[in-house]
This record gives structure tokens, C-alpha cells and sequence, in this order.
């Protein structure tokens, strides 16, 4: 079916056969798709898709509560997958700060007077219930205030 049309005996015009015209515009589609999967297999990737979703961690809530005067190194455990402790230096005192522990992990709150000492205490609530008090003393005084959170 490939071949010449003579028109006006000047000019020829090249005609396809169908199948070929055809094929050309499959190829065609099939390339845009497989662009389109592409790009979209990229996206997904950089959004982290390949990673499992993190299931909720239960928590409790805790006040951590530290009275006295001055200025205390306070270091506390807070919602963390670890269960590190977060570090504040030379917090004013009186300090108050609720955060979210994790079921199972137990939480603590550590204070430390400085050079000039003084008198600090801490105490620690879980869901609303007080569980402990500690008081750190003169000179580089420490205390800690811990409890249990059953998981």
C-alpha cells in the first residue's frame, strides 16, 4: 500500500499504509504513559514512600515541676521513640512543663544547682496524679524525680 500518487503529473505524494500510521501513534502512547508512571514513581519515592508508616506510640501526659529560686540545669525525658532526654541549662526557676512519655518508658526530670547553690525541688504528675518530690541542696545540688508508666 506504500506508494506514489502521481497528481497533475508534476508532484508526488507518499502515502503510509495504515498499520504503519498506526503504529507510530501506539509508540507514541506508550511512551507519554511510561513518562507519566515515571514521573509519578519519582514523586512517590521522594516523599518517603518507601517507608513503613510509623504507627502511633501511646503516650501519658507529665508535669514535671521544679520550685525554688534562681537558675537550675533541668534535663527531663520527654516523647521521644529513643526516650532521650531533652537538656535545658540555666533555666529560671520557679519551672513548669508538660510533655508526652511513651507507655513503657519511665519518666525522670533532673535538676542541678549551680556554683551559688540554693534550695530547688522537683516533683513529677502523671496524668494529673503526683508520684514524686526530690530536693537538690547547696553548692551543685542535684535531685531527680522519677515514676513508672505501665505500658
Amino acid at each position: 500500500m506504500n506508494g506514489e500518487i502521481e497528481t497533475d503529473g508534476q508532484s508526488t505524494v507518499e502515502t503510509k499504509a495504515v498499520g504503519e500510521i498506526s503504529n507510530r501513534r501506539v509508540v507514541a502512547v506508550v511512551m507519554v504513559l511510561l513518562a507519566v508512571f515515571c514521573a509519578a514513581f519519582a514523586g512517590y519515592s521522594s516523599l518517603g514512600g518507601d517507608e513503613p508508616e510509623r504507627e502511633a506510640v501511646p503516650t501519658a501526659a507529665v508535669t514535671y515541676r521544679i520550685t525554688g529560686t534562681g537558675h537550675a540545669d533541668v534535663s527531663y525525658l520527654a516523647r521521644s521513640a529513643g526516650g532521650g532526654a531533652t537538656v535545658e541549662s540555666r533555666v529560671e526557676l520557679p519551672w513548669r512543663k508538660t510533655v508526652h512519655v511513651p507507655l513503657g518508658k519511665d519518666p525522670a526530670v533532673s535538676i542541678q544547682l549551680g556554683k551559688d547553690g540554693g534550695e530547688a525541688s522537683c516533683a513529677l504528675a502523671v496524668r494529673g496524679e503526683h508520684k514524686q518530690r526530690a530536693t537538690a541542696f547547696g553548692s551543685y545540688g542535684r535531685a531527680i524525680c522519677t515514676a513508672g508508666i505501665p505500658e
